[in-house]
């Protein structure tokens, strides 16, 4: 990837205006924490063309190959309340779903709360983190990996993982890609505190939602069920109707949430 490339389409005030761009790192998110825990200021964006330690959510490995997609985290500094981070992820996923749109093909959508997929088939995962100073956020990281290039999936994954190339038929400028996704995420973090919760974006949030209108299978510690996905609220939460006509509202951090009959 080229420096002058990603910062011509950057259009930010300061997200990313600190921006480095490392050939290889163990992983993006622990570099954003070490950066953190130097003092860096919010608004700096690292970017690798491989990690090697990669990670997703609930600790599950994150398959890098090198030069191909799409490996990124940002620092933030929030002055919110704790419980409002989740909320970021919501963001960051509508962020990149509008950044990796085409016109003239199919849209990613948002498997809530932090996959983005095409056909049923993951093209975007998010990880979001955060650092504790006594009882208040002392930084939030989130880490955006986009299958930008790749073509070949291995280990099982060809059924399930997919890419803005193999989708769109083209080479994907990742450059582009970033800065608009930075672009977006600005806007929507901004509008964040400005509101102080995803009032301001729940609508254009659901009509990306894949899940909405679906019925998905909910994994709770101890115990499943199903329901009906009706949207999200304004803090985040999956709101679901169980099938007993119970209207019931997900955490993300609590449970995992699947399609009845297959990923999404």
């Amino acid at each position: 990837m080229k420096r002058e490339d990603l910062e011509e389409w950057l259009d930010t005030k300061w997200l990313g205006r600190n921006l480095q761009m490392m050939e290889e790192t163990d992983s993006t998110n622990q570099r954003a924490k070490t950066a953190a825990a130097t003092g860096e200021q919010e608004g700096l964006v690292i970017v690798a063309e491989q990690q090697t330690s990669g990670r997703g959510r609930r600790g599950r490995g994150w398959i890098s190959p090198p030069g191909e997609n799409i490996y990124m985290t940002m620092l933030l500094r929030p002055a919110f309340d704790p419980g409002r981070a989740p909320m970021l992820t919501l963001l960051a996923a509508c962020a990149a779903a509008r950044a990796a749109m085409e016109p003239g093909h199919e849209s990613p959508r948002i498997k809530w709360p932090n996959d983005l997929v095409i056909g049923g088939k993951k093209i975007v995962g998010i990880l979001t983190e955060m650092g504790m100073k006594k009882s208040r956020p002392d930084y939030v990281i989130i880490g955006v990996g986009i299958n930008c290039n790749q073509t070949t999936f291995s280990g099982g994954l060809e059924q399930k993982a997919t890419s803005l190339k193999k989708e769109y038929g083209h080479d994907v400028c990742r450059e582009k890609v970033i800065a608009r996704f930075l672009n977006e995420f600005e806007e929507l973090y901004e509008g964040f505190v400005q509101y102080g919760s995803l009032a301001f974006v729940k609508q254009a949030y659901e009509k990306l939602l894949v899940n909405r209108g679906e019925r998905v299978r909910v994994l709770e510690p101890g115990r499943e069920w199903t329901g009906r996905a009706l949207g999200i609220t304004d803090t985040g939460e999956l709101i679901v109707e169980a099938e007993d006509g119970e209207i019931r509202e997900v955490g993300s951090g609590e449970v995992s949430v699947r399609g009845v009959y297959g990923y999404v």
